[in-house]
């Protein structure tokens, strides 16, 4: 029995202890983090001959923001940032082609017969008022009982077309059709008078006769100027006013029957 005690005490003894072995356990553990961050560090490096950008040698910055208001580099405000405020931006009536002030000069240059017209506002591809004059006029027959819009847009386009070629031919420089259409439409004022005056007593007279020739020399006389003007087309206003005249005669018409 003694033999056997003394057996089993050999058998278990010896100097290995726990200690040792988490000791070594730790020191294995540690070795194997080395290593993988050793491996780790050389994946993440590029070859010496590989393209890196310039974002990723850039050293890492700390966060030193609060929570949904991050930070801003200078070059990322640089990118945020727009090249043209609104403050810049024309106005909207501006980039539609709406100029008031040059609405109200061709008015008046259409009123005034015997002022000079400024040929660089005259030449320029304005409807807005040619637009409104046709409504207007196309209104005021309405008031007097005559229901006639599709004839004044249609007398207009034909007109207009025929000005057009008549024009060209007798100019150097041409026209376009956006300013023929302006200019015959800006001189259709003065028969907005004549459709106005319809509504009040009866054209069909000897006063409603001479008051309708008179508005069709006005309303010629007023686009042959605009037009030798824009054009350079010196010594021709008669000529020019002598299809205008036919022209505004027809609307002359259906303001008086």
């Amino acid at each position: 029995m003694s033999n056997f005690e003394q057996f089993h005490c050999d058998f278990y003894q010896s100097n290995y202890t726990i200690d040792d072995q988490e000791e070594g356990y730790n020191s294995y553990g540690s070795s194997e983090n080395l290593s993988a961050r050793r491996k780790c560090q050389i994946g993440d490096q590029p070859p010496a001959n590989a393209f890196v950008p310039s974002e990723m040698l850039l050293p890492s910055q700390s966060y030193t923001g609060q929570i949904l208001q991050p930070t801003y580099s200078p070059n990322t405000l640089s990118h945020l940032t727009y090249t043209d405020g609104f403050d810049e931006e024309p106005p909207l009536l501006e980039e539609l082609g709406i100029n008031f002030e040059h609405i109200w000069q061709k008015t008046l240059t259409v009123l005034n017969p015997m002022k000079p017209a400024d040929g660089s506002i005259m030449n320029e591809t304005d409807l807005t008022g040619p637009m409104v004059f046709c409504l207007a006029l196309g209104a005021t027959l309405l008031l007097a009982g005559k229901v006639h819009f599709g004839y004044v847009y249609g007398v207009s386009a034909i007109g207009c077309l025929a000005i057009h070629a008549l024009l060209n031919l007798m100019s150097i420089s041409g026209v376009s059709h956006g300013c023929v259409a302006s200019v015959l439409g800006y001189c259709l004022l003065p028969m907005v008078i004549l459709s106005t005056s319809a509504v009040v007593f009866s054209l069909q007279g000897i006063l409603g006769t001479l008051l309708a020739l008179f508005i069709i020399g006005w309303c010629s006389l007023s686009a042959s100027k605009i037009f030798t003007s824009a054009l350079a087309m010196e010594g021709q206003q008669l000529l020019i006013a002598y299809p205008c005249a036919l022209l505004y005669g027809l609307f002359a018409l259906l303001a008086v029957f």
